[in-house]
């Protein structure tokens, strides 16, 4: 199949703004994924734990931006979000699940609070998310849920082993959501990124090292080396929109131009 056949555009002509909402909205994907449907003359609710960049597009695009802040970890404060989010535009059509973080280390290495605070954004921040905005997007009989998931939900290696549990875990529950919402006209779609340089990587933690991993450190640090991240987050929200416009959009969709582990 052809990528001009795999996202054969809606004809969009005469059709509403759609009403996209957009988890880690202030930076990174999220922030290129909000800027591209407004872009679109879209409607996006942005909601972050922090405004950051939204500033610049608030001011330019004014109402069609509604921001609101939330802790995704929080979940009786993701219900509350979406039912704003919701009741201010009427509708939702397009769920964007960005929010993440990331630990690395080797799975010796990693300590309790930092695989609790994985999990509690990359899987239970998602689930609270997927919970919160579905009974909406079933009553509507439409919709659009994306989860961004990860190339490292695909594939695991040293160092990304509890990344990826929580991205293997977002596809398991992705998976059978995808096959629950169908039956309601809902689409749901796995993005999985790899090899887009955005926030995501120059805030991420490491674990304590120890010393027995220090030649394995070595051989990674210069595998990266090798396999530098150039990709920009606005290829992969060019690559959304065209996702979004698409009539029959697949379960799966690998982005980027590097495999990062």
């Amino acid at each position: 199949m052809t990528t001009q056949e795999l996202f054969k555009p809606e004809d969009r002509k005469n059709k509403k703004r759609r009403v996209w909402l957009i988890t880690g909205a202030s930076k990174g994907l999220g922030y290129a994924f909000a800027k591209a449907a407004l872009e679109a003359g879209d409607q996006v609710v942005a909601v972050a734990r922090t405004v950051g960049k939204l500033e610049t597009l608030k001011e330019q695009y004014q109402d069609a931006l509604l921001f609101l802040r939330l802790d995704i970890r929080e979940r009786e404060s993701v219900f509350a979000t979406v039912k704003t989010a919701a009741e201010h535009f009427g509708r939702l059509d397009i769920v964007v699940n960005n929010a993440g973080t990331m630990t690395l280390g080797m799975v010796e290495e990693l300590n309790e609070a930092d695989v609790r605070d994985l999990m509690e954004t990359n899987f239970f921040g998602a689930l609270w998310v997927s919970q919160a905005v579905f009974p909406y997007l079933r009553e509507q009989r439409s919709g659009h849920l994306i989860q961004i998931s990860s190339i490292g939900g695909v594939i695991s290696g040293p160092m990304t082993g509890m990344y990826s549990a929580s991205k293997f875990a977002l596809e398991g529950l992705s998976e059978a959501l995808a096959q629950e919402a169908a039956h309601f006209g809902v689409k749901l779609t796995l993005v999985e990124p790899g090899g887009y340089w955005t926030d995501l990587y120059s805030t991420m933690r490491y674990s304590q090292p120890l010393e027995a991993y220090h030649s394995l450190r070595e051989e990674l640090a210069q595998q990266y080396a090798e396999n530098s991240i150039d990709s920009d987050p606005a290829l992969a929200a060019e690559a959304l929109m065209k996702l979004v416009d698409s009539e029959n959009p697949p379960l799966r969709l690998i982005l980027g131009s590097a495999i990062l582990i």
